[in-house]
Parts: structure tokens; C-alpha cells; sequence
């Protein structure tokens, strides 16, 4: 498995006017978003946040732009910088920890994984260092104003055809892993290799250990591979 010292960067653009958002311990996914099993893109994926649902916060971490979540009955970790809150009728990106909502700061104890996933992790974190946020408000922003709230942030620019996703299947690649989360509208950096499909418009790549498919011509992931 190879690994990079890479900053996944967002391509969508902060916006202005957002709706109201309940201050509360709960957090609205501003796209689909993946809940992993611990606070990082190294751990295990154990369930997705429809754009547009509504997860109950546990708490986040102080330094990482990671919260603990529950939705639809299964708990685990999930990338602030995906998540809003309301604040004074605008969203906010959680990940700035705004004073008027109660979100608890808590610390992440491994008592679960093998010894196996430990050392997968370390070897991980010593790669990336500290996870770094997207811009402020970037992703939130942009995606609530733009009025596609709701899912259709998380829904696929464009269909494969059964032959690319074939191809995708039969030809597995290693894993890069960037800082950030996996989401559709976000940009690879250029340093990141990407891999030719029979769609000639489309490539593909493991990031964060999900197969994504980017636009050939701008690197920004369209649809994510579940």
C-alpha cells in the first residue's frame, strides 16, 4: 500500500446566503458523507450520511477536523468540514467550532481495532502528520446556496458505463491517502495519479481507500464508488 503526504482540496466555492440550521448538537451533511469506524481516512468506512440528513454530534475532536456521530443507529467519525450548523439563520462549517452551539471537545481511545489496523493507522498518521480543514466555510457555503441541499450534492456528474465499471473492478489500484475526506465535488491535487478508462472523459483513482472517478480534464471526483 503506498501512501501521500497530499491535502485533498475542495473545488466548490464559499457562497453567502444559507438556510436556517438548528443550534443544536446536531449537524446537517452538506453531501453525502462517509462515517467511518475512528477519526481518520485510514479507518474502516461503516456507514454514509445522505446529503441533506440531519446526524446527531457527540462531540469532536480539539485539533482534527473530526466528530463523533450517530446516524440511523450506527456511530462513528465523520469529517467536520462536511457538516453544518446554523448559526444567527446562516450554516456554518462545523469544524470552526462556533461559541452558540454546544458541541462537546472528547478524545479518541482505541480499545476495538487489532493489532493489524494499529499499525496501519501509525503507519498512516506518520505519513500524513495532522489532518488539515478545508477553507473555512468552502464546502458548506457553496453547496447550501447553490440549492442542492438535500442529496443531489452527492449524486454522480456522471454515469459510468457498465464497461468503465467493469474495468474499475478488474483493475484494482493502490490507495493514496490525503488529508480530508472523499466527497463528490472535491479536487486531487495535481500531484496525484489517476488512471485512464474506456470512458476517455473519465479516470479513475483509490483515494482514502474508496475507488473514485474524476473528471479527466479538471481531477475533481464526480461519483464515488460504494
Amino acid at each position: 500500500m503506498r501512501t501521500a503526504k497530499l491535502g485533498l482540496i475542495s473545488a466548490i466555492a464559499l457562497a453567502a446566503v444559507a438556510p436556517t440550521l438548528a443550534s443544536s448538537a446536531e449537524a446537517v451533511a452538506a453531501t453525502d458523507l462517509n462515517i467511518r469506524s475512528g477519526p481518520g481516512p485510514q479507518f474502516n468506512l461503516v456507514g454514509v450520511i445522505p446529503g441533506g440528513e440531519q446526524t446527531g454530534v457527540d462531540g469532536c475532536l480539539a485539533e482534527l477536523s473530526w466528530c463523533k456521530v450517530m446516524y440511523d443507529g450506527v456511530e462513528g467519525w465523520s469529517y467536520s468540514d462536511y457538516l453544518a450548523v446554523g448559526v444567527e439563520e446562516q450554516a456554518v462549517v462545523l469544524t470552526t467550532r462556533p461559541a452558540t452551539v454546544d458541541i462537546k471537545t472528547i478524545t479518541y481511545e482505541n480499545t476495538a481495532e487489532t493489532q493489524s489496523d494499529q499499525n496501519t493507522g501509525a503507519a498512516v498518521g506518520a505519513t500524513l502528520g495532522a489532518l488539515t480543514a478545508v477553507a473555512v466555510g468552502g464546502p458548506i457555503g457553496g453547496i447550501i446556496a447553490g440549492g442542492i441541499l438535500g442529496g443531489a450534492a452527492g449524486s454522480a456528474a456522471v454515469e459510468p458505463t457498465t464497461e468503465t465499471v467493469t474495468y474499475v473492478e478488474t483493475n484494482p489500484v493502490d490507495t493514496v491517502y490525503l488529508d480530508g475526506e472523499v466527497v463528490v465535488g472535491a479536487g486531487l491535487p495535481t500531484e496525484v495519479t489517476t488512471y485512464e478508462l474506456p470512458q476517455p472523459d473519465l479516470r479513475y483513482v483509490s483515494i482514502n481507500g474508496q475507488t473514485v472517478l474524476v473528471n479527466a480534464e479538471t481531477g475533481v471526483i464526480v461519483q464515488v464508488l460504494r
